[in-house]
């Protein structure tokens, strides 16, 4: 049987981030997750973004 084969992508996620929280941070991410009909992926992924653009702008 082979590997099964998802969507191409131009950008595929191939690195994997594994983090340990409190119970606090956990409750605090599914707030996020609820409230802005998002996935914890996503709110991660804006957290980063947002910090990113701070550390650089000009």
């Amino acid at each position: 049987m082979g590997s099964k084969m998802g969507r191409p992508t131009e950008n595929p996620k191939t690195e994997t981030i594994k983090i340990r929280a409190t119970k606090n941070d956990r409750s605090k991410l599914l707030y996020c997750c609820e409230k802005a009909q998002k996935t914890q992926y996503e709110i991660v992924m804006q957290g980063i973004d947002k910090v990113y653009n701070e550390l650089n702008k000009k």
